[in-house]
């Protein structure tokens, strides 16, 4: 893949990345400072990776980096160089929900659906870390992810159903 770039672009450095994407090997050329989320949104157009603050505060754009999560924001595409990738996009199998984006269908824990795949990631994350998290738990793993909409109740209901259906799938 190469991305397309103006003539003035063109004296640009680029550097040649290559890495794994919902389990799709992706190599590229782009430019060092060219961000993760841009890279993901932009060029894979991969929309669940949102762009909000910028800054690592708001968690829209949070994906999972080599099993951690990260705000794909505040890391440079070239610094994802040999990892393995998952976005939302990646949770589905054969065009089916996965659990924890069906307990959040199920809870209606989208809203506006902005910051959706921000928490999708992170509740993942936090239930690999947690079988059956408590609400004080859920608001410590969910804490980098902020829903401008409303509460969070419907977040947390989620999360908790997204524990038994994950608990459910190991049994």
């Amino acid at each position: 893949m190469s991305i397309e770039t103006s003539e003035s672009d063109s004296e640009r450095p680029v550097r040649e990345i290559s890495l794994t994407v919902n389990g799709e090997t992706v190599s590229a050329e782009v430019e060092p400072r060219l961000k993760l989320s841009d890279f993901l949104r932009n060029y894979r157009d991969l929309r669940s990776v949102r762009v909000g603050c910028e800054h690592g505060v708001c968690g829209a754009c949070t994906v999972s980096m080599d099993d951690a999560v990260v705000k794909s924001c505040l890391v440079y595409a070239v610094q994802a160089d040999g990892s393995d990738l998952l976005t939302v996009e990646g949770l589905a199998d054969d065009g089916e929900l996965g659990p924890v984006q069906q307990a959040f269908h199920e809870e209606h824990a989208l809203q506006c659906g902005f910051c959706t795949s921000g928490f999708v990631m992170a509740t993942r994350s936090l239930l690999k870390e947690t079988d059956h998290p408590t609400d004080e738990a859920i608001q410590a793993g969910l804490a980098d992810n902020i829903c401008r909409c409303t509460g969070y109740q419907n977040i947390y209901d989620a999360v908790h159903r997204a524990a038994e259906y994950t608990q459910e799938d190991e049994d």
